[in-house]
């Protein structure tokens, strides 16, 4: 297939960018300069969106603005690329045929706390959440008014931090880049409804059960679920998280587009033992409540 990318030059759009090239022709637009960027300039230009969508067979739209743009840049920023260009991308996409837009959200977007799934109500705090779920909602017009099947991808936290943080935060409110990179593969090829939304987040050791005690007490919940990591964590001198309070399920998208995610807790400290830039190294104050 031909797939049209948007934000081919941030950390997502090249994992997402290296793992479809292996199957399919990836043409990438992004305002920045990269390897991973064929055309270079601003979501919401037509002429641009017209290259982009020209021969296309699916589009993967991952450009926004993110949290850390909230303060930084207006409000009416967030409208112009996150809204407005999500509406243009879908108008080109219209006029060229494309069948399919595989959409990356984020889970940030629910808020709250507690055992979060698809069906949890979203609490947007910032216009970036505000944003997100305004660009879902045009999607999800266009797939229920004739317009292309359509996969929005919830994704959990995906940034490099120190590692105990990063590590905790992979059992129950993180992702790997490539594992994201892997739901849009699958996404591209589910042949579900017209549209779906799914949450895209590590994989979680815990039941919803455990939700009131990792609350309350993380850590004897992390004895019971994962000992081993928990042994290395006092190996290397880091405290476990004294309270987890908020659990990502992807359990539809293991279900329902045969997603597993390959690079859990283990993973992070094998990059930090490697060195990797991925993972930050741990210092005394980074191991604050997850």
């Amino acid at each position: 297939m031909r797939i049209a990318l948007t934000g081919g030059a941030g950390r997502i759009g090249r994992a997402i960018h290296a793992r479809l090239a292996r199957e399919h022709e990836v043409v990438a637009l992004d305002r920045r300069a990269a390897p991973t960027v064929e055309l270079l300039g601003d979501l919401c230009d037509a002429a641009l969106l017209e290259r982009l969508c020209a021969g296309a067979d699916a589009v993967v739209h991952v450009a926004a603005l993110h949290a850390p743009h909230v303060g930084v840049l207006p409000d009416s920023e967030f409208e112009r690329i996150n809204v407005r260009g999500t509406r243009r991308l879908i108008e080109a996409a219209a006029r060229h045929g494309v069948a399919r837009i595989v959409f990356t959200s984020t889970t940030a977007l629910y808020g709250g706390a507690g055992w979060i799934d698809e069906t949890s109500v979203p609490q947007p705090r910032t216009v970036y959440h505000r944003s997100k779920l305004a660009a879902e909602a045009l999607l999800r017009q266009a797939a229920a008014t004739g317009g292309p099947v359509v996969r929005i991808l919830r994704m959990s936290r995906c940034f490099p931090e120190p590692a105990p943080l990063m590590a905790a935060y992979r059992l129950h409110r993180g992702v790997d880049a490539r594992d994201v990179a892997e739901a849009h593969a699958l996404a591209l090829a589910d042949d579900g409804p017209r549209c779906a939304t799914f949450v895209v987040s590590g994989g979680a050791p815990f039941e919803r059960g455990d939700m009131a005690e990792l609350q309350r007490d993380a850590a004897a919940v992390l004895r019971r679920r994962v000992p081993a990591l928990v042994a290395e964590f006092a190996r290397r001198g880091w405290p476990l998280p004294a309270t987890i309070d908020r659990v990502y399920d992807a359990a539809r998208a293991r279900r329902e587009l045969g997603w597993v995610p390959q690079h859990g807790a283990a993973s992070v400290l094998a990059q930090h033992d490697a060195g990797s830039a991925e993972v930050l190294p741990a210092h005394d104050d980074c191991c604050e409540p997850c």
